[in-house]
């Protein structure tokens, strides 16, 4: 059984606490970022982030390793990975909570809020991230963007750099999930 498969297996018992319940799971959910200032932009995306619905009581879970992001310039990553984020001290970011109303029986377009805590870099923070969800060919996708500050989670800029890289993080998100099978 291969690393992620265990994961996924821990991450389900955890986020739906044994009960029977009606869940959905992507493996390949999207996320990016995007840095903007007048010096440089950067951004980055990581399509390898593992996601579960349990759409009976409303929670999300997702985790993602912080390495699996890919940036145009090879430095960039590495100074993300080593200076940054510090992936080997802080491997990678998590986020649970629950879509609020959501009703899986009205139109398949609705606009939610998520509440819930994201981890990364090893400090947890309270969110409420606004959410569109939709069905497409019966495929749940939830998507949207939140803005991060990067002092919120005590990732530390060198002072020569800081003109360089944002304060506040733009992130996208967009997972498409398939029913989950014991």
């Amino acid at each position: 059984m291969n690393k992620l498969t265990l994961f996924a297996i821990i991450l389900v018992s955890q986020v739906c606490f044994g009960q029977k319940a009606n869940r959905v799971i992507t493996k390949q959910g999207q996320i990016t970022f995007f840095s903007y200032t007048s010096v440089e932009d950067i951004e980055a995306s990581n399509n390898q982030v593992l996601s579960i619905v349990d759409l009976s009581s409303k929670e999300v879970a997702i985790s993602m390793l912080m390495r699996t992001f890919v940036f145009r310039k090879a430095l960039m990553q590495e100074h993300f990975n080593e200076s940054y984020i510090e992936s080997d001290i802080y491997p990678k970011a998590t986020f649970e909570g629950e879509i609020q109303d959501f009703d899986t029986s009205l139109p398949p377009l609705q606009t939610k809020l998520v509440k819930g805590k994201i981890t990364i870099h090893g400090v947890t923070k309270e969110v409420e991230i606004k959410t569109q969800i939709e069905y497409v060919n019966n495929v749940l996708v939830l998507s949207g963007n939140l803005n991060l500050t990067v002092a919120d989670f005590k990732i530390k800029i060198p002072p020569i750099v800081a003109g360089n890289i944002a304060k506040t993080i733009q992130v996208k998100f967009r997972f498409e999930y398939q029913p989950y099978e014991n």
